[in-house]
């Protein structure tokens, strides 16, 4: 039986914060605590949380940029976190990250093609011929244009520069994507067509997501599996479908109250009609 895709096991990392007393020990910050979960290749999972509940922190344990207080994140077999640097350096080819913020996470010194090539560059293995080739592809495949690779971030909508992320994120041909909020900075009007894509290059590419949100609409849009994050812990697991109509934890129905609903509009009454 082949190993899943992610594992992720008894996941914990503390933060020590400023000491209250001057020979005190320092109050430490359980932002996570025992964390479980598999990501099957070619799935979706969803993490959700209010801010606070862990879900960034989570995602930099996975994507091995801060390493845990306690268990192990095991992509492909392989546990990142005992990786000698070199090992790890190659490993990243196969997990890739797209961040919240469109205009942050762009350098807006840069063109698109150093920002779409970067991961390529950082790997290593192929000449600036063929960088800017799959660069030209990739952009390709998220709605842009080959002519895209001489402008600048400034140049672009916020729904644009998130597909230039992601475009960034996809050109390694990576095995997982962390998706860290991926929509909510973006105008209502621009998520569907963000998270309609990258539905899209899943199925195009194969490539498994594990999407970080508050938004359980949003999960229910592109994940197979949701696991809800409060305090640290996971406090309910299953389809989307299972925990929308039949949520256990009081912390998972909150969540889907504070869900918009569409509501019809009220028809007005005409005097005299």
């Amino acid at each position: 039986m082949n190993a899943p895709l992610l594992q992720v096991d008894k996941l914990a990392r503390d933060y020590a914060m400023p000491r209250e007393k001057l020979f005190g020990p320092p109050p430490m910050v359980h932002a996570l605590n025992g964390v479980s979960f598999t990501i099957e290749a070619g799935r979706s999972m969803g993490i959700v949380g209010e801010s606070g509940s862990g879900k960034s922190t989570l995602a930099r344990l996975v994507m091995a940029l801060d390493k845990p207080t306690a268990g192990s994140v095991k992509l492909l077999g392989r546990d990142l976190h005992a990786l000698p640097t070199e090992a790890l350096r190659l490993a990243r080819r196969d997990i890739q990250m797209v961040f919240q913020d469109p205009y942050g996470s762009l350098d807006p010194r840069q063109t698109v093609e150093r920002i779409v090539t970067e991961p390529l560059s950082a790997q290593g293995q192929t000449s600036k011929e063929e960088q800017r080739q799959q660069a030209a592809d990739v952009l390709a495949s998220v709605g842009l244009r080959a002519n895209d690779l001489g402008k600048y971030p400034h140049e672009f909508s916020g729904g644009q520069r998130q597909r230039i992320a992601i475009a960034r994120a996809l050109i390694t041909r990576p095995r997982l994507i962390v998706a860290d909020e991926p929509v909510s900075a973006l105008d209502v009007s621009v998520q569907a067509q963000v998270l309609n894509l990258l539905q899209d290059l899943q199925s195009e590419f194969g490539v498994t997501y594990m999407l970080i949100s508050h938004d359980l609409a949003v999960v229910h849009h592109l994940c197979d599996e949701v696991a809800v994050l409060w305090q640290g812990r996971i406090v309910e697991q299953g389809p989307p479908e299972k925990l929308f109509h039949d949520a256990q934890h009081p912390y998972t129905r909150a969540l889907l109250q504070a869900v918009p609903k569409a509501e019809p509009p009220v028809r007005r009454s005409v005097a005299g009609a």
